[in-house]
């Protein structure tokens, strides 16, 4: 294949802060090495239906700090079907697209192994842009640390009303398949339980520490609940407590969208940056069906099947530390 003169950029599924940051790492790369970038807006929904533009260098200034997405994101159901792909792929050869980079969570980069699988002619290269830090080949997803932080900051304020008021707090985080955010944010902020979808029987357990009193009578309880959890999530659980334990004052927080907003840290930046230019030194490699990771620091091609194929699990040992500080 000779060399790559035109490459589109797109980000799929959830809005995650650094997404701007890779986009202007892809952009800036591919310029350098003298290649012209299409930003295809509003995702896989966008390649379907032609929503093209093209980014120059000046296109992504300014753009490294904002949260979201600037070519906007969605989730496409006709890119599920052969019909919609096959409508996705004419339209990359219409525009001369030669090659994409994919920046999104695991659907997005199942679709793009999908349309590799049936289009190779084209290739594609993913980025791994998902707050719930959970896919496969990577210890870095764009916007997990800046959700993170973002979780810290909040359950700190709802600690210091939750002092005030002697209150037990569920607080529900997002991670409806992945319990990273919780286990992070629980251990961060000293909750006395984290509820994560790893885990099974864990209403038993609270149930115990609540019958114990508590432990050492704290002035405050935080309970941080991933949204996936098996129990029924933060408000579910809640009313179930409220049941057996009435002399407690229950109250729940569901930080909801919140998490996928905001200023990315540094750490999001510079990481989402570093993944977008090493995309584009993927296809000057003549790569094809990988996503750009971070493992134990270094860059790493993970292919694609690898990736949608095979779990991220959470390190039981971090588990048992989390309880073990719990107490």
């Amino acid at each position: 294949m000779g060399k790559i003169k035109k490459i589109g950029v797109l980000t799929s599924g959830g809005d995650a802060p650094g997404m701007n940051a890779a986009i202007r790492g892809v952009t800036r790369a591919a310029i350098f090495n003298e290649m012209q970038v299409i930003g295809i807006r509003h995702g896989y929904h966008g390649m379907i239906n032609g929503h093209f533009k093209e980014l120059k260098a000046y296109s992504v200034s300014d753009i490294i700090g904002r949260g979201g997405t600037i070519l906007k994101t969605a989730r496409s159901m006709e890119f599920m079907t052969e019909e919609g792909r096959k409508k996705a792929y004419d339209n990359l050869k219409n525009e001369g697209i030669e090659a994409v980079v994919v920046i999104g969570g695991d659907g997005s980069l199942t679709g793009a192994r999908i349309f590799c699988d049936e289009f190779p002619g084209i290739p594609f290269i993913g980025i791994p842009g998902t707050i719930d830090n959970d896919i496969y080949g990577t210890d870095y997803t764009i916007g997990y640390d800046t959700a993170l932080n973002t979780v810290v900051e909040a359950v700190d304020k709802i600690r210091d009303t939750a002092s005030s008021h002697n209150r037990l707090f569920f607080i529900e985080v997002m991670g409806r398949d992945a319990g990273f955010i919780a286990l992070e944010s629980g251990v961060a902020t000293g909750a006395e339980a984290i509820f994560v979808p790893e885990l099974t029987n864990q209403a038993a357990e609270l149930k115990d520490f609540l019958e114990k009193g508590c432990k050492r009578k704290k002035s405050s309880n935080i309970i941080i609940v991933a949204e996936g959890d098996e129990e029924g999530g933060a408000m579910q659980i809640a009313e179930k407590v409220k049941k057996e334990f009435e002399e407690y004052s229950v109250r729940v927080s569901i930080l909801g969208h919140i998490q996928r907003g905001g200023t990315p840290s540094a750490k999001d930046r510079y990481n989402a940056s570093k993944l977008g230019y090493y995309a584009v030194e993927a296809l000057l490699d003549d790569q094809k069906s990988v996503m750009i990771g971070i493992k134990d620091n270094e860059i790493v091609n993970v292919p694609f099947r690898k990736v949608t194929k095979k779990h991220k699990s959470i390190d039981p040992a971090d588990l048992l530390m989390a309880d073990i500080l719990s107490i």
